[in-house]
């Protein structure tokens, strides 16, 4: 029998959940709840880069059985997709839930329908955990639900599932609340960064992010059946024409994080979105690229993780209009 019990029960039962809503409450008046630090009144409805304001938006929810095995196993993932984001990476492969800014107001709820679904996911639909996909611009409203679903009876491991590009402030937080840390790492160069993401700064904030996050959870835990209980896994979207910059955030996560951090090596790219615009953007990536990742995977040393078949491309590609957004296409 798994007896795991998430950490935010503790942070509950002490008063310190319901303490840590209100100091992150109180930062949306001048919101500095991502590194952008937009510095609008979120509370009286001023909105900043993401689009967000005081209300957390949800796009969709539901059982995802396509993450990594140990979060998908048996039941799926609890998913909870949420609206916007503070990138506009120009590839992005859900662009219809965190580009458009319409989608704010068109998918605007309240904390405690949003306690609610973490609840259904739970008990209605048995998921392994609740997979909050894009929070790092709603971390505030995400607590807030937590704080009213634990008394209702949550009890599943929360999974931040984030782009990287967090505040310290605002991931310090989250200890203790936060099971299992999902967190991609993009580039290894500003310059793509920006390019490519809108966002200036994006190595030194999700290098400081992830190295919080494994000092938060460390290594990957599992339960006896193979399911992630606690722990840090890394992904890394593989780009074409080296634009990821691959070797560089491969190398650094082991020097840097833990020769044995979980790495998730995903080779799903394909030109979404805005990316036919971009001539160096516009393929997918080719066998050569794939396979010499592979082979700096092998250098590395590099054993605990997973890596996508080179044809994910095709057999992932979300539509978040159609009734099953993740339903595979071969």
């Amino acid at each position: 029998m798994n007896l795991y019990r998430p950490g935010y029960l503790a942070l509950y039962r002490s008063g310190e959940l319901a303490r840590r809503v209100l100091r992150l409450e109180a930062r949306l008046a001048a919101c500095d709840i991502c590194p952008r630090e937009c510095g609008v009144n979120r509370l009286a409805g001023e909105v900043g880069f993401c689009g967000s304001g005081a209300l957390p938006s949800v796009s969709s929810f539901a059982t995802h059985r396509g993450e990594e095995p140990v979060l998908s196993g048996s039941r799926g993932s609890g998913t909870i997709f949420f609206s916007r984001c503070n990138l506009r990476c120009v590839y992005c492969q859900n662009h219809q839930i965190s580009q458009p800014p319409e989608n704010q107001k068109l998918n605007a709820t309240d904390t405690r329908t949003l306690a609610g679904h973490m609840l259904y996911l739970q008990n209605e639909l048995r998921c392994h955990n609740i997979n909050l996909v894009t929070p790092s611009h709603l971390v505030p409203q995400i607590l807030r639900a937590v704080l009213e679903a634990v008394p209702l009876g949550l009890r599943l491991p929360l999974v931040y599932n984030t782009s990287g590009y967090d505040s310290l402030e605002t991931l310090l937080e989250l200890d203790g609340v936060i099971d299992i840390y999902l967190a991609d790492l993009r580039y290894s160069s500003d310059e793509m960064g920006l390019k490519y993401s809108g966002v200036p700064d994006y190595v030194e904030h999700s290098r400081a992010a992830i190295k919080e996050m494994y000092r938060q959870v460390g290594g990957l835990s599992l339960d006896s059946e193979g399911i992630a209980r606690k722990g840090l896994i890394v992904r890394h979207l593989i780009l074409p024409g080296g634009i990821a910059g691959s070797r560089e955030s491969l190398r650094w996560l082991v020097d840097e994080v833990s020769p044995s951090v979980a790495i998730s090596l995903m080779s799903q790219y394909y030109p979404a979105h805005l990316a036919a615009r971009y001539k160096e953007l516009n393929r997918k990536i080719t066998l050569q690229e794939y396979e010499e990742v592979v082979r700096l995977v092998e250098k590395l040393g590099i054993e605990n993780g997973w890596m996508q078949e080179l044809d994910s491309a095709e057999t992932y590609r979300p539509d978040f209009a159609a009734e099953e957004p993740f339903q595979e296409r071969g």
